[in-house]
């Protein structure tokens, strides 16, 4: 398997730290507000290294954590006068409605960073007594960054570069490029935790280092997990950061691979709470299928930024809808003990290079094409099963097609609307049964007129959304 190391800019071969196991970690959202898409892009992009690594028999330990304390979250615990738990609480939930309606797998280990202090305190004074970190006369504690000799190595980046402005600004700190480990509390501020050198709170940078030395790095080693990822923003400077105060702190560096997905854009901006156009994943859902967004995010490649675009999206969904038309032909089939050889090779030929999603959608269009074509004339009975074989090793590993095929089709439709349409088709079946003919014929125009497309089956009358 080849992926893209961020770090090396080039593809490499994937060599684990123990052929036994894969330790993965992902940054995760700040719980403050609701998903956007890009939050669902990321999520998709290292969920489908996850299924990928899986499916060629790695055993995964995937951790994503939750920041659940915050300059954000604190304000908007005072623009909402609410506690810390029924922000992060409400915010944590959403997100986990969003990423399952997504069909994104849930993280084997799920930390909080108030679940991990003990751990970020150990390592800022594991820091200071190795003079890579310094206490402020106001009790913030700062890294060090010329202490660290390779610090940008992770980004490539020169320390003029004007990027560095990105990082806080405070005249008590050494350095420009420091970064805050610890925030003492302010006035005012009810969030606190008790260290040994000041009350505060962690700094961002420092709570995936410690989440990481808590759950997942194994003594010994060289490395503490095989791969950090996350988003292309966060490789400077949190990534950079990350990797220095793991160094410092530590015996080992962070992680042997670090990969990045691109961003979202909408007409061309990143998206950004700050430009006024995130796009809500609770909104999107509501007019889309999570099927079809998860479909149309994996069109391009994870490290591609993707252009936001409605009739992209239409046209991922017809794109789906194949798949789900071909489910619909087979239900009450039962699935062969595995998938087509062939079929199975190809695919994970395309997504063990660098996750080409791309030549595996049209490895699917193919064996879809084929499968019907069967089906049109004549198929036997083990040849349906290994298509159903088929259809589940592209869910189990692309992790769209899991839905009911007739739900599918019904998205979007109302309890009103679906009401009206059963009674309908009751009366439409009603009709057939004394032999009105005109009157089905009536109440099938209007279901047409309402949209609705209907099918006699053995076991009824089924029907979807045109």
């Amino acid at each position: 398997m080849t992926i893209y190391d961020s770090v090396k800019k080039k593809k490499v071969e994937f060599i684990p730290l123990n052929d036994a196991e894969v330790l993965i970690y992902v940054c995760g959202p700040t719980v403050y507000d609701d998903a956007h898409l890009g939050h669902a892009r990321s999520a998709i992009a290292f969920d489908l290294l996850r299924r990928s690594m899986n499916e060629n028999g790695y055993k995964v330990t995937f951790v994503k954590n939750i920041t659940d304390i915050d300059d954000k979250i604190l304000k908007k615990m005072a623009d909402e006068s609410k506690s810390l738990e029924e922000i992060t609480d409400h915010y944590t939930m959403t997100y986990h409605n969003d990423m399952n309606a997504l069909n994104v797998l849930s993280p084997d280990i799920e930390p909080k960073a108030t679940q991990t202090i003990d751990t970020m305190i150990s390592m800022i004074n594991d820091l200071l007594k190795s003079d890579h970190a310094y206490t402020t006369s106001e009790d913030d504690v700062y890294f060090d960054t010329s202490k660290d000799e390779q610090y940008l190595s992770l980004s490539n980046r020169s320390s003029e570069d004007e990027t560095q402005s990105r990082i806080e600004t405070n005249s008590q700190k050494r350095n420009a490029a420091d970064f805050a480990l610890w925030k003492h509390c302010k006035v005012g501020e009810s969030v606190c935790f008790d260290a040994p050198f000041g009350s505060g709170r962690p700094g961002w940078h420092i709570e995936c280092s410690a989440m990481i030395e808590k759950h997942m790095a194994k003594e010994n080693s060289e490395y503490a997990i095989d791969i950090h990822a996350g988003g292309a923003d966060l490789l400077f400077p949190h990534h950079e950061n990350e990797a220095a105060q793991t160094r410092c702190a530590t015996d080992h560096s962070l992680a042997k691979y670090w990969m990045h997905n691109g961003f979202v854009t909408i007409n061309g901006e990143k998206m950004s709470k700050s430009l006024g156009n995130s796009f809500f994943l609770k909104d999107a859902l509501k007019h889309y299928h999570g099927e079809v967004l998860r479909y149309y995010l994996c069109t391009t490649h994870y490290r591609q930024d993707l252009s936001f675009n409605e009739e992209d999206l239409i046209t991922s969904k017809k794109r789906l809808d194949r798949i789900f038309r071909l489910k619909k032909r087979l239900i009450g089939v039962s699935a062969a003990p595995k998938a087509d050889n062939t079929f199975e090779a190809k695919m994970l030929e395309a997504l063990n290079d660098d996750l080409n999603v791309s030549m595996a959608l049209a490895h699917i269009d193919e064996m879809i094409a084929n499968s019907n074509e069967k089906l049109d004339t004549q198929i036997s009975k083990n040849e349906k099963k290994t298509v159903v074989a088929n259809l589940n090793l592209i869910e189990r590993v692309l992790g769209f097609g899991k839905a009911d095929a007739y739900e599918y089709f019904q998205f979007g439709i109302d309890f009103a609307l679906k009401e009206k349409i059963e009674v309908l088709i009751a009366q439409r079946d009603a009709a057939k049964k004394e032999k009105n003919w005109a009157l089905a014929d009536s109440l099938r125009d209007e279901l047409t007129n309402l949209d609705i497309s209907i099918m006699d089956t053995p076991n009824g009358t089924v029907w979807e959304k045109l």
